[in-house]
C-alpha cells in the first residue's frame, strides 16, 4: 500500500546516547555539510531525534543532556534537608497526638 518504512536498526530496542555524542551530532547538524536525513542515517539515529537534540542545546545550552546520574549537590542537599525536616515534624506530631490522648484520659 504505502511506503515501507525501514527502521534504522530493528534489532536495537532503546539506545541511550551519551552527552558528547549528542553534542557532536548537533554540531554536525548545524555545520550543514550533509542533509539531516543523511547525517541521521550515518549516526544511526532518527532525523527528528537530531532536531530534538538541537532544540535542547539551543534552549538549555551547557545544561542540556544532564543524564540520569546523581543530581547536582544543591538539589540533592535540598531534598535531604526537606526529608529530615519532614521526619522531625512527623515525630513532633506523633508526640502531640499521644500527649493529647493521655490528657484526654486524665480528664475523664
Amino acid at each position: 500500500m504505502g511506503k515501507e518504512r525501514e527502521r534504522v536498526n530493528p534489532d536495537r530496542r532503546r539506545q541511550r546516547y551519551g552527552r558528547e555524542f549528542k553534542l557532536e551530532a548537533v554540531r554536525l547538524l548545524e555545520l550543514g555539510d550533509k542533509p539531516a536525513a543523511q547525517l541521521a542515517l550515518e549516526l544511526g539515529v532518527r532525523r527528528n531525534q537530531l532536531y530534538k537534540w538541537q532544540r535542547d542545546v539551543r534552549g538549555k545550552g551547557e545544561a542540556a543532556f544532564p543524564g540520569q546520574g546523581a543530581k547536582p549537590l544543591a538539589e540533592r542537599s535540598e531534598v535531604e534537608r526537606l526529608k529530615s525536616e519532614l521526619k522531625k515534624v512527623t515525630e513532633e506530631r506523633d508526640i502531640l497526638k499521644k500527649a493529647a490522648a493521655y490528657f484526654a484520659k486524665e480528664l475523664k
